[in-house]
């Protein structure tokens, strides 16, 4: 990623962050944990890490039903001619890690 792509993908990430802050219901904590950016900036997919685990599914539902209304508020904080169509996905590698170190600890 070039250094453009890298800064745009960084506000982004710290954009959506305070908007997921902002929106979420509070009943399980929801973290911006990387941004993909395609390489013409048009397309990027947010990766989340939702806390407790069993509340995944509706949190992914939750930021996936926001996706217009996090798109608007980017697109106000953020000037730039092209703001990126929004994907939300679940971070599997931050999942990994989490059990990685649960089995190191033993449990």
């Amino acid at each position: 990623m070039d250094q453009r792509n890298q800064k745009m993908a960084n506000m982004i990430k710290e954009w959506s962050a305070q908007f997921l802050e902002q929106e979420s219901n509070r009943t399980s904590l929801i973290t911006v944990t990387n941004i993909s950016l395609t390489s013409d900036s048009k397309k990027a997919t947010i990766y989340i890490s939702v806390l407790p685990t069993e509340k995944e599914h509706a949190a992914l539902d939750f930021v996936k039903r926001k996706r217009k209304e996090l798109r608007e508020f980017i697109k106000n904080k953020i000037r730039t001619k092209i703001i990126p169509f929004i994907d939300i996905e679940i971070d599997q590698g931050e999942k990994n890690r989490q059990r990685i170190d649960e089995l190191l600890r033993g449990k």
